[in-house]
């Protein structure tokens, strides 16, 4: 019996070693960050609204990072004037923390808000108070800011991945 046993040790385990490859564990989904969706060129257009009255603007995006980090910057002009925004963001859990500026206008602050699946909302606190919600999926965005002590008052937009 021993000898049987030794015989059929090798076979065994190459089975068990098969049966192992073919085996699989339950594994846990990974879910992406909504930071990722963002990545790479953005273009469009909107509108900005100053003290002065409101402009048409033609913008260019640009997010970099990923996973639980994003840096953002947004620039767009008009025949008088440009709007030039800039973000770092880091993302734990659904909580957003970070800093935002409008270098144009010198406004700048802390940002604090939510991530979700195609959506951050943020409010800034600073020299501007505002606000910023970006809706997203892989192929469009709308963003839309909201400021007061500022002369920028109101940024809407509308992107497409370039």
């Amino acid at each position: 019996m021993k000898r049987m046993i030794r015989k059929a040790a090798p076979f065994l385990l190459a089975t068990a070693a098969l049966v192992g490859l073919f085996i699989t564990t339950p594994s846990q989904k990974v879910e992406a960050s909504p930071f990722d969706t963002l990545l790479g060129s953005w273009r469009g257009s909107g509108q900005v609204q100053l003290n002065t009255g409101p402009e048409r603007l033609s913008c260019n995006a640009y997010y970099t990072g990923g996973g639980s980090q994003l840096g953002m910057a947004i620039r767009c002009t008009s025949g008088q004037s440009k709007v030039e925004i800039r973000s770092k963001l880091s993302l734990s859990g659904n909580k957003i923390t970070g800093n935002w500026e409008e270098r144009t206008y010198n406004a700048a602050g802390t940002a604090s808000g939510t991530a979700s699946p195609g959506r951050i909302s943020i409010s800034v606190s600073g020299t501007v108070r505002g606000s910023m919600i970006v809706n997203f999926s892989k192929s469009s965005q709308s963003v839309s800011i909201s400021t007061s002590g500022s002369p920028l008052q109101k940024v809407s937009i509308n992107l497409t991945r370039s």
